[in-house]
């Protein structure tokens, strides 16, 4: 059964202009330390990318976060959601998917809930799906 659903799109000229505000500081708001490590990366070797990741991201937590119906107020928080991606040895290689942590992770398992994320970017725009269900019994 559909608990909730969540669909967000974010300019990456915006994630930009806010990187370039604020630099390091504002991807270290929104990303967790993984998901930190790996925009640093992208960043270092393709600048474009990088940014497009960071706005992935951003509009994947945003879609989640209205999906399960807090928006971004306790127990959800950026760094306490972290949206991974499947191995290359994986059968779903790249897929994404969510990762919680801490207080927020609690929450969703004391809930039975189960949660799936699609995003896309292109250069100017990111766009993210999200649909949380609860657990059939």
């Amino acid at each position: 059964m559909i608990y909730g659903i969540g669909t967000d799109i974010c300019d990456v000229r915006r994630m930009r202009a806010s990187l370039e505000r604020h630099g390091d500081r504002f991807a270290a708001k929104v990303l967790s330390e993984a998901e930190f490590a790996t925009w640093k990366a992208r960043s270092a070797r393709w600048p474009d990318r990088g940014v497009r990741y960071l706005a992935t991201r951003f509009s994947a937590k945003e879609a989640f976060s209205k999906a399960i119906g807090t928006g971004m107020r306790m127990p959800m928080t950026w760094r306490l959601c972290e949206i991974a991606n499947q191995a290359q040895d994986h059968p779903k290689a790249g897929q994404p998917y969510i990762v919680l942590h801490g207080g927020l992770k609690d929450w969703f398992e004391a809930r039975s809930l189960q949660v799936h994320i699609s995003v896309t970017d292109e250069v100017d725009y990111a766009a993210s799906f999200c649909v949380v269900e609860t657990q059939s019994a």
